[in-house]
C-alpha cells in the first residue's frame, strides 16, 4: 500500500478535522477562529505521529493531559491550505470524515480570503463548523457564538 493512501486510511479511523471559536475582545468581530487537523494516538503508539509529522513536513506532536492521548496537529492556517487540504483532495477519506473535510476546507478558504474577519463571514462560518460530527467538543452553543458575532462593532 502507497504511504499516501495509509495516511487517509489511518486518518480516515483516528483523525479529526476541527474548528473551534474563543470569544476575544481583542478580534475585529470579537471572536477567534482556528481551525485544525489532529490525529490521536496512546503512549504505546505515539511514533506513528511523529511519522505523521515527517509526512507532512509540518505540525507538533504534543501530550494531551484531559484524554492522557498523544496527539499530531496542524493549526497553522497556511500548512492546512498548502498540505493537508491537498493531502485529502488527491487522497479522499472513505468514512463519514470525509463530510467533515469538506465542511473543514470550506472554512479555511473562507479564512484564507479573510471572510472571518466580517460579522457576515464569522456567522457563515460558525454555521458551517456546527454542521461538523465534533459538536460535542464544543465550548460553546451555535447560538451564543452568532448572538456574540451580531453584536460586534466593526
Amino acid at each position: 500500500m502507497e504511504i499516501s493512501s495509509y495516511v487517509t486510511g489511518f486518518t480516515d479511523g483516528e483523525g479529526s478535522f476541527l474548528v473551534s471559536f474563543s470569544k476575544r475582545d481583542k478580534m475585529s468581530v470579537g471572536i477567534e477562529v482556528r481551525p485544525a487537523f489532529t490525529v490521536s494516538q496512546h503512549e504505546r503508539s505515539k511514533d506513528i505521529l511523529s511519522d505523521l509529522q515527517r509526512f507532512f513536513r509540518c505540525g507538533t506532536v504534543r501530550f494531551n493531559k484531559r484524554d492522557r492521548t498523544w496527539k499530531y496537529e496542524v493549526r497553522s492556517l497556511s500548512d492546512l491550505v498548502a498540505k493537508i487540504i491537498p493531502h485529502f483532495n488527491r487522497y479522499p477519506l472513505k468514512t463519514l470524515k470525509g463530510k467533515d473535510f469538506l465542511l473543514f476546507k470550506k472554512v479555511c478558504r473562507l479564512m484564507e480570503q479573510r471572510k472571518h474577519l466580517t460579522v457576515k463571514g464569522i456567522k457563515h462560518i460558525i454555521r458551517i463548523a456546527y454542521g461538523m460530527n465534533n459538536v460535542g467538543a464544543r465550548r460553546y452553543p451555535k447560538d451564543s457564538l452568532l448572538q456574540s458575532a451580531g453584536k460586534m462593532k466593526v
